[in-house]
């Protein structure tokens, strides 16, 4: 657990003092490689679904097993190994790009720049931002902010705790590849199925963690029970309690929008502003820090009784006060931002 606990301090601290590099990162090789490898093993557009389920199938064991087998191979040599697993898990959060994506939205909502923080939150989204309004900006940007909290940080932090390197790269690459094929539509519905399947299975427990995080750092009353309630209105199963949960602890109103037109939200008292999306920054920064201790806790013990009480050390009293209760050296402070709720 020792060596576990300085790959992830060396991960967080190169993250911090590099960020993500902007060129030549593994994920990109990854995604080339993936593109290829769906060109050969696709197969006729209007072949039967079951062909496109076992190309999918194929085509997922293709990309994820020699790279798994890589991973469990490097990570037995001594120093190497160690080295290794540091600079993976490097790639594989990215805590200082989500901050300053969101900070760049924070800051032209100061400014009362609309436009520019639109294209800020462009940055963040896969979807069209150009219609969006304040409140509208503020919500993609906050559920993009809390989303990413899990899938960006904290899930890489617990498959490297429960798996080692090798789960590093299972969750990293599965998630990338849920990502490229990963939706309902006419080319990937079946040919995606596997990758997103994977990707639902290995977020299952972080996602559940991250959110409960979110509910004790913040308004845990309000989340919880926007958790129990509205959680099965998002379309993902695992971002629906991690929105969900992020919503109530912020007290906001996370309403995915078209111009003015609500989609699908997730409710909880006001409107969403750049006030929620500052909060949501401090908050998906130390909920990975905070649940560290708790995995690891889990993972040498098997109780998860054991992750309430650790991450409740780690969160602020009720009430107004805007002081936390730091007990260790991986519980850091709530930023003032979350603080003051």
């Amino acid at each position: 657990m020792l060596s576990i606990a300085l790959v992830a301090v060396c991960a967080v601290l190169l993250d911090h003092l590099l960020g993500e590099p902007r060129r030549f990162h593994p994920l990109a090789g990854f995604g080339w490689l993936a593109k290829r490898t769906e060109e050969m093993l696709y197969g006729a557009a209007d072949a039967a679904p079951a062909m496109h389920y076992l190309c999918g199938v194929v085509a997922l064991s293709v990309l994820l097993i020699p790279l798994v087998l890589i991973a469990m191979w490097l990570q037995q040599i001594s120093i190497l190994g160690t080295l290794f697993s540091i600079v993976l898990l490097y790639f594989a959060i990215a805590p200082r790009s989500l901050r300053e994506h969101a900070e760049r939205v924070a800051q032209a909502f100061s400014a009362g720049d609309i436009p520019a923080a639109r294209q800020a939150v462009s940055m963040m989204v896969s979807r069209d931002t150009s219609q969006l309004d304040e409140e509208g900006v503020a919500c993609a940007t906050v559920e993009s902010v809390l989303e990413n909290g899990n899938d960006a940080i904290f899930a890489a932090l617990f498959w490297l705790v429960v798996a080692g390197a090798p789960g590093v790269v299972l969750y990293r690459l599965s998630n990338t590849l849920d990502a490229m094929w990963g939706y309902r539509n006419q080319r990937y519905n079946y040919f995606g199925w596997a990758a997103a399947r994977l990707d639902d299975v290995l977020n299952f427990v972080p996602a559940r963690l991250t959110a409960l995080s979110y509910a004790l750092i913040g308004h845990t009353r309000s989340a919880l029970h926007c958790w129990q309630q509205q959680a099965a209105t998002w379309d993902s199963p695992n971002a629906g309690p991690v929105m969900a949960a992020g919503a109530g602890a912020l007290c906001g109103n996370l309403s995915r929008r078209t111009g003015t037109a609500p989609i699908t939200g997730l409710r909880h008292g006001g409107r969403c502003s750049g006030h929620h999306a500052r909060r949501a920054i401090g908050a998906a920064h130390v909920v990975p820090l905070a649940d560290y201790d708790c995995v690891r806790r889990v993972a040498g013990h098997g109780m998860a009784t054991t992750c309430l009480s650790t991450a409740a050390d780690c969160v602020a009293p009720r009430g107004n006060t805007a002081s936390p209760r730091p007990t260790g050296w991986i519980c850091l402070p709530v930023s003032n931002r979350m603080a003051g709720r």
